[in-house]
């Protein structure tokens, strides 16, 4: 019989895959993987000015990781700098100012390594509740942006002559990624979050007809993900949040081999550049 934490893990695990697999996505359609690491970076931040200012947690990441979202779109406006100059910055900067804060705050206990690496013992029965009922949210109001996000994916030109407002779908898109990283902290980690982000969605992509059949593939293959690290975690006694990413680089890997070997059955060349356009 299972524990009752792993237990939790578990449901919260698979609610994460969940909510994450259709984001991951747009992710891996738009190359977005660096933005996703750059907002999982200032989650600790956010967790080191949650607890200076008495608040939960989750709250505490969520408004980080928006407000450096609001930045990027902001900064990438006005051309500052190039983009990938500004995600460094902002990035790095993040994760050493909220290293330096807790470092300052030696009169709180604060599991670091929780925190970065995830935590099977952490997860609360309020966390499966921030998990589905945060999960909900995003899903809903990631399936009222789709139409406009799946455009401006495409095309941003196009987006904007059928007046879809690419814009603010975009700056929708990075608020329910904050969201994500917020609810899913606790299962994989600060360090580790975008992994579950983009490693799934990057393994449906190779099995997906059409964007729809990709996210729900992409769901189902992080769950299968979550379900196979925590087992493994338990097993092995190993960090959770790396046990489920491992987990989830083998369905990735085993992908490439059954595709592999399928296409030198059938003669065929190799696969086209995974760089095309949604699940192309």
């Amino acid at each position: 019989m299972l524990d009752d934490f792993f237990t939790r893990a578990l449901i919260g695990g698979v609610g994460v895959a969940l909510v994450a697999g259709p984001l991951g996505c747009f992710i891996v359609w738009r190359r977005m993987a660096y933005f996703g690491d750059t907002m999982a970076h200032s989650a600790l931040l956010g967790v080191a000015l949650a607890l200076l200012l008495e608040i939960h947690i989750t709250a505490g990441v969520f408004a980080i990781a928006a407000a450096v979202a609001f930045a990027l779109l902001l900064l990438q406006r006005q051309q500052v700098l190039p983009t990938d100059a500004l995600l460094g910055i902002l990035s790095h900067s993040t994760l050493a100012l909220g290293l330096v804060l807790v470092a300052f705050m030696a009169w709180v206990r604060i599991d670091l390594i929780g925190y970065l690496f995830g935590d099977l013992l952490a997860v609360s029965r309020l966390d499966i509740a921030l998990i589905y009922g945060g999960g909900v949210a995003v899903l809903a109001v990631l399936a009222a942006i789709w139409r406009p996000l799946l455009a401006a994916t495409v095309s941003d030109e196009l987006a904007a002559a059928e007046a879809l407002h690419p814009e603010r779908a975009r700056f929708v898109f990075m608020i329910l990624m904050a969201g994500v990283i917020a609810i899913a902290m606790k299962i994989v980690g600060i360090l580790l979050i975008t992994s579950l982000l983009v490693i799934p969605a990057a393994t449906a992509r190779r099995f997906a007809g059409g964007p729809e059949q990709m996210a729900l593939l992409a769901a189902a293959i992080g769950a299968v993900a979550v379900v196979l690290g925590l087992f493994g975690s338990l097993e092995f006694d190993t960090p959770s949040g790396p046990s489920v990413v491992v987990a989830a680089l083998c369905l990735f890997l085993a992908s490439l081999l059954r595709l592999a070997f399928r296409r030198r059955g059938a003669g065929q060349l190799p696969p086209r550049d995974a760089q095309k356009g949604p699940a192309g």
